[in-house]
């Protein structure tokens, strides 16, 4: 038998460890382990990385090509996909469907977080121009937006605090059907929050969910200035308030009287425990109707789906649309859904 070389048993012991990271990574929406949930931040890579093995021994027609051909298909069953194939999506599909807009607005400031820069007008153009039925702002600064710029939407539901540090966390929903009854979910020792508002559309009524998890705060600069321990265990804390409030929204859904869609900034992948949790048996828009990869932020040029559009069971999903505007640190997004019949 011909002895393997130095190289091929480098390629193997790398090909080990992303695979078993992939595996470490199906694990996560499955445990409370806030200091795994690091590993599902780089699934898209770990899932490329395994393909790129597979190709490799496949082409060397060696056996270890089962390896990551192995955990590949493990993960696609237990993790589901990031890259969705519906086809091109399309909008004002009938007459009879249900359009929502969520859209993390970053204080109607500029991308590059230039504090000077008010681009409510630029929104606000840009949803007129969609014309959705609701809208769902995060990081909702109120006094950017005058009384007559969202006059098509009399209904708001909103929670807005004060504070210098709770600014950016606020958040509305606008809707063009009447709003019944609106109240605030409210998280521990946070200032992230999310509100919700039941919305009576013809004789039904939904219950919309706009949320903001807590933030990472990772930014590029933040790993030349900060301790790699430091970073470590405020990002496995981040981690944890995430998971517990991802809980209350759960909870929260489970008591709900009417069906629900649940919109906003998770601030986590959906191969995360966090989504996991809040999605239970809700559809994800994305996946349901959505194409491409369906990135709504980016992270050193790296791109992420952290923004979520989720809706009951019975709901059909027509269609799923991600933008590309570059007006805030995020990216809109928009799904057209229709209710039961029933």
């Amino acid at each position: 038998m011909k002895k393997m070389s130095y190289f091929k048993k480098l390629m193997l012991f790398l090909n080990v460890i992303v695979a078993f990271s992939l595996f470490l990574a199906c694990i996560v929406p499955y445990t409370s382990s806030a200091s795994l949930a690091f590993v599902s931040l780089t699934v898209p890579a770990l899932v490329i990385a395994n393909m790129l093995f597979f190709l490799y021994w496949l082409i060397g027609k060696k056996v270890y090509m089962l390896l990551s051909l192995f955990i590949l298909i493990y993960g696609y069953f237990t993790l589901g996909t990031f890259i969705a194939f519906n086809g091109n999506t399309q909008k004002n599909i009938n007459s009879n469907s249900i359009s929502l807009l969520s859209y993390n607005v970053l204080g109607f400031h500029s991308n590059d977080h230039n504090w000077e820069v008010n681009t409510a007008p630029d929104i606000v153009d840009f949803v007129y121009e969609e014309n959705p039925e609701i809208v769902s702002f995060q990081e909702f600064e109120m006094f950017y937006i005058q009384d007559d710029m969202m006059k098509t939407y009399p209904y708001v539901a909103r929670r807005y605090d004060i504070r210098e540090e709770a600014i950016g966390k606020n958040l509305a929903i606008f809707s063009k059907y009447k709003i019944i009854n609106k109240d605030v979910l409210h998280f521990n020792n946070t200032v992230n929050g999310g509100i919700y508002a039941d919305i009576l559309v013809d004789k039904d009524t939904v219950r919309v969910y706009n949320l903001h998890l807590e933030s990472l705060d990772i930014r590029p600069n933040y790993f030349k200035k900060e301790r790699s321990d430091k970073l470590f265990v405020r990002l496995r804390d981040s981690f944890a308030e995430q998971q517990k409030q991802a809980e209350i929204v759960r909870q929260h859904i489970n008591l709900s009287p009417y069906p629900v869609v649940v919109s906003g900034d998770f601030n986590n992948t959906q191969f995360s425990k966090v989504y996991f949790n809040i999605k239970g048996d809700l559809k994800d828009s994305f996946l349901e109707s959505g194409h491409g990869y369906g990135e709504t932020i980016k992270f050193w040029k790296f791109p992420f789906r952290i923004d979520m559009i989720l809706g009951d069971p019975s709901f059909t999903f027509l269609s799923h649309e991600n933008y590309k505007i570059d007006i805030s640190d995020h990216e809109p997004i928009m799904a057209t859904f229709k209710l039961s019949d029933e």
